[in-house]
């Protein structure tokens, strides 16, 4: 039942994709604004109980509806988990960005990639060159792969369809608050950064490791092993680091900021300076991934039936 919904949902996904900003998600996005309206004292506590406020209900009524319709029978299920993930997972809630960026660089278009480089960043990209986009571009797409479907599907795989609410919830929550720098105490945001920390401890490992089979393995380990620590959001650095590795592509390193001055970052992967054709390997790479992903599940699926 795991694979099929996850196969379904995917085949969903592709043919009928949700927009990035679908009713679904604004209507979560806007709860979590007026959560914060009404709870944000700056304090760790208050954060705290808004994200219980924003992620129990949503998951216990996950629950609730996912055994209510499971007594219907065996369809009604598989209908309410395809309907889940759907809503949860998908490459293409930003898999349209990251190809636009690829088209306007194999086209020259260099202002262009910069212009849907800074809408998806949401920061200034007028004083980058070509192989920074595409740099960027990739960092980017392999942190919203795992975000958005490799995060995910291990959280359905351990705990259903409330694990995969839970999931994308704690992700959302932790982009709509954003949390003070590390000496700063307190915090309104705080909390939820560190929930998705350890939400995101064990998927995150588990993504990157399936980067480096299906990529370059010698080199994915090395770089998770040698450079992952030195990013600052640790399940980030993970992913970058062996994602690069893998595509044999070199990412992070300094970026120059609109000021003129520059954004020191530590480097990530090896290999070849960043381009449209590194693009298509990290797209490449991210269906692999999944391949492998789906053809473990179904292992286990059939050794669970036969079983």
């Amino acid at each position: 039942m795991t694979f099929l919904s996850l196969l379904a949902a995917l085949a969903l996904e592709q043919a009928w994709p949700l927009r990035q900003g679908n009713p679904f998600r604004e209507a979560y996005r806007r709860y979590a604004q007026w959560l914060q309206g009404q709870l944000d004292g700056g304090e760790l506590r208050h954060g705290t109980i808004a994200w219980l406020a924003a992620v129990v209900p949503v998951a216990a009524l996950t629950v609730a509806l996912e055994h209510a319709l499971g007594a219907l029978g065996l369809l009604a299920f598989l209908l309410w988990n395809v309907a889940v993930l759907y809503l949860t997972m998908g490459f293409r809630q930003f898999s349209h960005a990251f190809t636009e960026i690829q088209k306007a660089l194999r086209a020259g278009d260099l202002q262009g990639a910069r212009d849907r480089i800074g809408n998806w960043r949401g920061e200034p990209s007028s004083q980058l060159g070509a192989g920074e986009v595409a740099r960027l571009a990739i960092e980017h797409g392999l942190v919203a792969s795992h975000r958005h479907v490799f995060g995910t599907l291990f959280w359905f795989v351990a705990l259903g369809a409330a694990g995969a609410v839970m999931y994308r919830a704690s992700a959302m929550l932790t982009d709509a608050w954003p949390a003070p720098a590390a000496p700063e105490p307190g915090g309104f945001g705080r909390f939820s950064k560190r929930a998705f920390y350890w939400l995101d401890w064990l998927p995150a490992r588990v993504t990157a490791a399936c980067f480096a089979i299906v990529g370059d393995f010698e080199d994915a380990a090395y770089c998770w092993r040698t450079q992952a620590r030195a990013w600052a959001a640790q399940p980030d650095g993970i992913l970058l680091a062996a994602g690069g590795g893998a595509l044999g592509v070199r990412l992070g390193d300094a970026l120059p900021r609109a000021d003129g001055t520059l954004e020191f970052r530590p480097e990530m992967g090896l290999g070849e300076e960043a381009d449209a054709d590194a693009m298509e390997s990290a797209t490449g790479l991210t269906w692999r991934a999944l391949v492998l992903a789906m053809f473990l599940i179904l292992l286990v699926s059939l050794a669970h039936a036969l079983g």
